[in-house]
């Protein structure tokens, strides 16, 4: 079984390139697929920072590479994005694919603790499995030099690690994020089934949860959200997270933006700002 990253793909694109590689994980106990997008190498020694994109519900490792343009100024920026793929996949366990927002492409980025899906360890994958394998395979990145970011079930993803992990990460973004799954339907179906019936556990995975216990984040969140997203009032619940903050005297720029719904034509417009909010943390 290869753990060494496999290049399956790569297309040149402002300069640099997009790349995919295949290895086998042995966090989730299959073969995985994530994306790197390169910048124009400036010297043979230079290490590019790392900013890692963690997808939404039913997305693989292309969805972002593909649709979002981040490309663009992380190229200008000097920043290496990675993407991971959303779940394991292959496992064929009874009921994986049965419905869009649980299994397969829903992982939820947290460490399953029921026997069924014990292998939906997409925390342990991101926080310490993928980071070691892109310093073992890739001199070009600087993976002590890491942010994050994400959408929907990855905006819930982005945010959780990052407030687990203020050591290793130096700042955070997020489109439409799943702030308080505990309270929303998506939430609920994915804990219930991943970490059984303790609420208690279930609040290690949720942001709004975890900002109330914090009081040492200094870098800014950065969240965009679009008023006409039509899952905002009863899945995203960003006011809730909002309120956290407040509360908390964590520093939150919630940005609300009218017209703009879920899709990728609103992550496009505004990730040239979570680029280069991220190229500030990462460059300083």
């Amino acid at each position: 079984m290869e753990t060494k990253a496999t290049e399956i793909s790569s297309s040149k694109m402002f300069g640099g390139y997009n790349k995919r590689f295949k290895h086998f994980s042995p966090t989730l106990g299959c073969s995985m697929t994530f994306h790197i997008y390169f910048p124009p190498l400036p010297s043979p020694s230079h290490k590019f920072p790392v900013l890692y994109w963690l997808s939404g519900l039913t997305c693989t490792d292309e969805n972002f590479i593909i649709k979002s343009g981040a490309q663009r100024v992380a190229s200008s920026e000097g920043i290496a994005l990675v993407a991971p793929d959303t779940s394991p996949r292959g496992l064929n366990v009874e009921g994986e694919a049965d419905s869009w927002d649980f299994g397969v492409g829903a992982g939820f980025y947290l460490n399953a603790t029921q026997e069924k899906w014990k292998n939906w360890r997409m925390y342990d994958y991101v926080v310490k499995e993928l980071p070691k394998v892109l310093s073992e395979n890739f001199d070009q990145l600087d993976t002590s030099r890491a942010s994050i970011s994400g959408h929907s079930m990855g905006g819930h993803g982005a945010l959780t690690v990052f407030l687990k992990n203020l050591d290793k990460y130096k700042s955070v973004s997020a489109f439409a994020p799943i702030v308080n799954p505990i309270n929303c339907p998506w939430g609920q179906k994915a804990f219930t089934n991943y970490l059984g019936g303790n609420k208690a556990d279930w609040e290690e995975y949720d942001a709004t949860c975890l900002i109330s216990k914090l009081n040492d984040v200094s870098a800014t969140i950065l969240i965009d959200q679009g008023e006409d997203d039509k899952f905002l009032h009863d899945q995203l619940l960003a006011q809730n997270f909002e309120e956290a903050c407040r509360n908390a005297k964590i520093p939150l720029l919630l940005r609300l933006q009218p017209g703009y719904d879920h899709s990728y034509y609103f992550i496009a417009t505004f990730i040239d700002d979570h680029i280069r909010h991220h190229a500030q943390a990462l460059n300083m």
